[in-house]
């Protein structure tokens, strides 16, 4: 099982596999990012920044899209299968007896590689929630909690304080935390937990000096999405933190994808017609997709779309652009958990086609797009990932 499905809440299998392997997540400094949204470009302008200042960089983000190896690299190369194999197959008799999930033996292998490999800092994203996520056997030297947003309610809380608490269980003893978005509900949460923790805390939307960040950075950034303003300020008072110098973020900043790796964030598949792709798959995400999709001066987009069944899709119909230029070929992720096609364009409630292979979606929105169109492909990772095999595999 994989996504939330195969959610396991508790840290007794991560330590004991840890433990098994010789404790790798005890020898590694760690920068340790949760969040419900923009945790993984958090990531990976983080490693980018890391890297440009000349340090050996572990990366570990979650999901892939197309390769699992994807979620492990370092200087933005995907750990090689062999070493996937190889871990496996020489922990196997463990594993078999312990039966740890997708997501567990992943951490314990990106943890175990990164030691071996001996690199300077690794930069590792929470999977689910943070308290008792796999990853948050980590003692880091530094948190970042990237913003709080009403996802994946059946396992971490139907409020956006209960959802902060959750994700606050990544704040360590008199280890910083940088908190990328303030927010009333929530920020009581967090200032509780540092306070027991004797740890400081940073809002790093409130920093004095986030205004360097917009006039140098922000123009320049590979990453486009009008969503990506948050995450860039987070990333720049986080590597701030780590004393990283202001040429090493604008370069890591300027070259972010082509270092790390990083694909599906606003991504350009094609240019004519103009073809994009985006990741975002909740309504905190979705609002600033549905922005820019409006922003798009093409006379038609045609807008290929597809959810799965544990996401607010109800609230993300209602941030969906409408009106006569706006096409909806409404699909079927690749995933037992999608909600259908057909299911999809009923909720949509407006005009609209459904095509139930994604693959066959993707092709109808080519084939009826003329030159000076634009197609958006997105709503969940699944579609994405059908998205960039197509137009570059």
């Amino acid at each position: 099982m994989v996504g939330a499905a195969a959610y396991k809440p508790g840290l007794e299998n991560t330590l004991r596999l840890m433990e098994h392997i010789g404790n790798p997540h005890e020898q590694l400094r760690a920068v340790h990012v949760a969040g419900t949204n923009g945790k993984g470009s958090t990531c990976h302008l983080i490693a980018a920044a890391l890297q440009a200042s000349g340090l050996k960089v572990g990366l570990f983000t979650s999901p892939h899209l197309v390769s699992l190896t994807e979620r492990i690299r370092i200087n933005g190369q995907p750990i090689p299968e062999a070493d996937v194999a190889a871990f496996v197959t020489k922990h196997k008799e463990f594993l078999d007896a312990l039966q740890p999930s997708f997501f567990e033996t992943m951490t314990a292998l990106a943890f175990a590689y990164f030691v071996r490999e001996k690199v300077d800092i690794a930069v590792v994203e929470v999977g689910l929630g943070g308290r008792l996520d796999s990853t948050n056997v980590l003692h880091p030297i530094l948190s970042v909690i990237t913003n709080i947003g009403m996802d994946h309610t059946e396992f971490l809380g139907t409020t956006l304080a209960a959802i902060a608490s959750e994700k606050a269980g990544i704040i360590k003893p008199r280890v910083t935390c940088i908190i990328g978005e303030t927010n009333e509900e929530t920020e009581p949460v967090f200032m509780e937990r540092a306070a027991e923790c004797e740890a400081e805390l940073v809002f790093a939307d409130q920093c004095e000096y986030l205004r360097q960040c917009r006039v140098h950075y922000a123009t320049e950034c590979e990453l486009k999405g009008l969503y990506q303003e948050h995450n860039l300020q987070t990333a720049f008072v986080a590597l701030r933190a780590l004393h990283i110098k202001h040429e090493a973020i604008a370069e890591g900043y300027a070259n972010v994808c082509r270092m790390t790796g990083l694909r599906g964030r606003w991504e350009t598949l094609q240019e004519r017609p103009l073809v994009i792709c985006d990741t975002g798959h909740n309504s905190h995400g979705l609002q600033y997709v549905a922005r820019q999709l409006e922003a798009l001066p093409h006379p038609h987009i045609w807008i290929v779309f597809g959810m799965v069944n544990d996401k607010d899709t109800e609230v993300v119909m209602h941030l969906m652009p409408h009106g006569e230029r706006y096409h909806y070929i409404f699909t079927t992720p690749n995933t037992k958990r999608a909600r259908s096609a057909q299911e999809m364009l009923e909720i949509w409630g407006k005009e609209g086609i459904a095509i139930e292979n994604s693959k066959e979606a993707i092709q109808f929105a080519q084939e009826h797009a003329a030159e000076e169109d634009a197609i958006f492909i997105g709503g969940s990772n699944y579609l994405v990932s059908d998205a960039i095999s197509r137009f570059t595999y």
